[in-house]
């Protein structure tokens, strides 16, 4: 377990290293402004969010799995329920905040409109279809870490319905496609930037965060592996 958050950091280093590199590379990152704010304060805020919510969703997870430390606090619905709110406010301002950097920075990618808005509409076809499919057959509350909390969540079997029939992985592929959505339809360099920091970080919570505690928790209660495979 140790190793898995070892290798986090030293990916996220590698990750937050490489963008300040990107941005000092190319100062078309961070031209423009919104609100009398420059674009590179709104892009670091657009990096740092994501970071924040990661860090949350690794500390409540850890501390429910291993010591049921929000439960034994608040109560297992309400401790859950607070839980929820966090997730939420953070995950909310994924997209909020690179919302803003394209707005500030809008108009610096040197791509034909008509491309990238057919770009744009191509991604959002499964990025729709995923927000079905966690509707109809996932669920919010599993979605966001419901078998932390809830044993019985546990006893339930693997999804394979709509989007998921496809891959095991549907909300990590195709979840932060908005992202990327956001800075084609703004033409907007920085925001890419922010959208691609998203989706390659959220694959280092799924491998040093998501995937050992799936094991721990199936294998442990179910001796089912495979369901996390």
């Amino acid at each position: 377990m140790f190793e898995r958050q070892t290798q986090h950091v030293l990916i996220l280093t590698a990750l937050l290293t490489a963008t300040a590199a990107a941005v000092i590379r190319n100062d078309t990152f961070v031209v423009g402004q919104l609100g009398g704010i420059s674009t590179g304060t709104w892009l670091a805020i657009a990096i740092g969010v994501p970071v924040l919510h990661q860090v949350y969703v690794l500390l409540a997870w850890r501390s429910e799995l291993h010591h049921s430390a929000i439960s034994r606090r608040f109560g297992k619905e309400r401790g859950f329920r607070l839980y929820t709110i966090g997730f939420f406010l953070l995950f909310g301002a994924r997209p909020v905040s690179i919302l803003l950097v394209a707005i500030s920075n809008r108009g610096t990618l040197g791509m034909s409109p008509a491309v990238a808005f057919t770009i744009a509409g191509v991604l959002l076809v499964p990025w729709v279809y995923l927000g079905y499919s966690v509707h109809r057959y996932f669920g919010f509350e599993r979605a966001v870490g419901g078998d932390h909390f809830d044993v019985s969540y546990r006893e339930l079997p693997l999804v394979t319905g709509g989007i998921f029939r496809y891959t095991g992985n549907a909300m990590y592929t195709f979840g932060f496609l908005l992202l990327w959505i956001l800075g084609l339809v703004s033409l907007s360099q920085a925001a890419l930037l922010a959208a691609l920091f998203n989706h390659l970080y959220i694959w280092v919570h799924y491998y040093s965060t998501e995937l050992p505690d799936m094991r721990l928790i199936y294998e442990r209660d179910r001796g089912d592996a495979a369901k996390i495979s």
